[in-house]
């Protein structure tokens, strides 16, 4: 009867903690509710730790795990810089992966013999080997530690991935004629799950290395919801519930939000990780023309005198950390009797929803912040549009030039405004290694320097006169 009541309270306290994850989800869905959302899902977490420590023959020794793990993971949280943000969350995807990785080697090891949890086991060591090793290559590439790879290793890398797919289906029908009595034994299934083991690390190390960094926000993405998907098969292996529906959850809305991602960008999952951005053509235009620079002092003239002002923030704000100092620019320009938006991309900056985070962070009201099919209907009765730091988001090569690698994905049609004022330090490319030739249209000027100081000296004018 004890066992009995301890197994319904146990599976209770699991299925309240799936109620929690999915109300917090749900919660993170507006800008409202999204930091108590984030508390939502915590305290399901905890409640599922709590739940799974109860059970374990030595609690202490996990939890002092738990404690060493989760301190680490603060320190590292309260001490990455906002710029960071994205190797950090591609980083915490790697060791998510990780976890399920070493769980499912654990299983296996004790496994005596051949039944169907082994598949299982074995695709949670696969998905979760490829989870870490991508995510450390996403790291690298993210923080610029890493440049593009030759093509010939490019080529080479999808030859392996295409290789590492068969291996998983050779290894799976090994255990199944093992299953059934046709095939090898136990021992020939062990040796083949150490050869899985380091094709998994292998394949997500060349999974990764080709996608140019202006994939990255999908790639991260598509990573996220691979260590949810391999959380939830770790569940199924050690029959944990709340390991389940949070691995389902993960897994679900992160493939979701890679298929959003892929859609802002006109582009299928198949071109952006088998593809890529394609070289230029033989008819790409050649980008060239005059820069028109344009001092502090000169735009502050021109946004006093405006009605409208559309703010589109890139991978530079994150930068320079102007976030606070747009949004003051921004309250000054409304005291001016100004209409101000914010122009936010879906993959503007280095992971999904990063100017979203940093505009949050400055109490930027969610209301003011509109999508390029909102803006773009409307982006010639802007007077001036501020590009702070954007770069690929903004390029109009991707409507005006066939030939180009980045022909087709949706942008902010900035060039249409009746002024444009790009923040940048100098001249170079996006992260997708592609020339603006916004830069050299006509209506548009170049601020140039540290975004942060800039915009100071846009509110400084402002605060002088008024």
């Amino acid at each position: 009867m004890m066992d009995f009541n301890y197994i319904f309270l146990q599976e209770f306290g699991y299925i309240l903690a799936a109620i929690l994850f999915i109300f917090g989800l749900k919660m993170l869905g507006q800008e409202s509710s999204a930091a108590r959302g984030n508390l939502v899902s915590s305290i399901g977490m905890f409640l599922a730790i709590l739940v799974t420590v109860t059970n374990i023959i030595n609690p202490i020794l996990v939890l002092v795990a738990i404690l060493l793990g989760g301190s680490i993971g603060a320190l590292f949280a309260l001490r990455v810089k906002m710029t960071s943000i994205p190797e950090m969350v591609a980083l915490f995807n790697g060791f998510g992966g990780l976890s399920s990785f070493f769980l499912a080697w654990s299983e296996f090891t004790s496994t005596s013999e051949i039944n169907i949890l082994i598949l299982i086991t074995s695709l949670t060591v696969f998905i979760g080997g490829v989870t870490f090793s991508g995510s450390v290559i996403a790291f690298l590439k993210l923080s610029e530690s890493l440049k593009s790879s030759p093509v010939f290793l490019d080529k080479f890398s999808r030859v392996f991935l295409i290789t590492s797919f068969i291996y998983l289906g050779f290894f799976t029908v090994t255990v199944l004629l093992d299953l059934f009595n046709f095939g090898p034994n136990l021992l020939a299934v062990n040796d083949g799950f150490i050869v899985l083991l380091i094709v998994s690390i292998l394949a997500g190390i060349f999974f990764v290395l080709p996608i140019g960094g202006g994939d990255m926000p999908v790639v991260i993405s598509l990573l996220n919801s691979l260590s949810g998907v391999a959380a939830a098969f770790a569940g199924i292996v050690i029959s944990n519930t709340a390991l389940i529906v949070a691995g389902c959850l993960v897994g679900a809305s992160g493939l979701v939000l890679t298929l959003i991602m892929a859609k802002s960008m006109n582009r299928s999952l198949y071109n952006i990780f088998f593809v890529g951005y394609a070289a230029p053509k033989g008819d790409a235009q050649e980008v060239s023309g005059e820069v028109k620079p344009i001092s502090a002092e000169d735009s502050f003239l021109i946004l006093e005198s405006a009605s409208s002002v559309l703010v589109v923030p890139g991978y530079g704000m994150a930068v320079a950390q102007a976030q606070h100092v747009v949004k003051e620019l921004g309250d000054l320009l409304e005291e001016n009797g100004c209409e101000i938006n914010f122009g936010i991309h879906p993959v503007a900056g280095r992971m999904p929803g990063h100017m979203n985070v940093l505009l949050a962070e400055a109490n930027v009201p969610y209301d003011n912040l509109l999508e390029p099919k909102d803006i773009n209907p409307k982006m010639s009765t802007v007077d001036v549009v501020l590009v702070i730091g954007a770069n690929d988001v903004v390029n109009p090569s991707a409507t005006e030039q066939p030939g180009s690698p980045i022909y087709g994905m949706p942008i902010i049609e900035v060039h249409k405004a009746k002024t444009v004022i790009i923040l940048k330090r100098s001249m170079s490319s996006g992260f997708a290694g592609v020339q603006n030739p916004l830069f050299f249209k006509e209506n548009s000027r170049m601020l140039f320097g540290d975004a942060k100081e800039s915009i100071s000296k846009l509110v400084a004018e402002f605060k002088d006169k008024y």
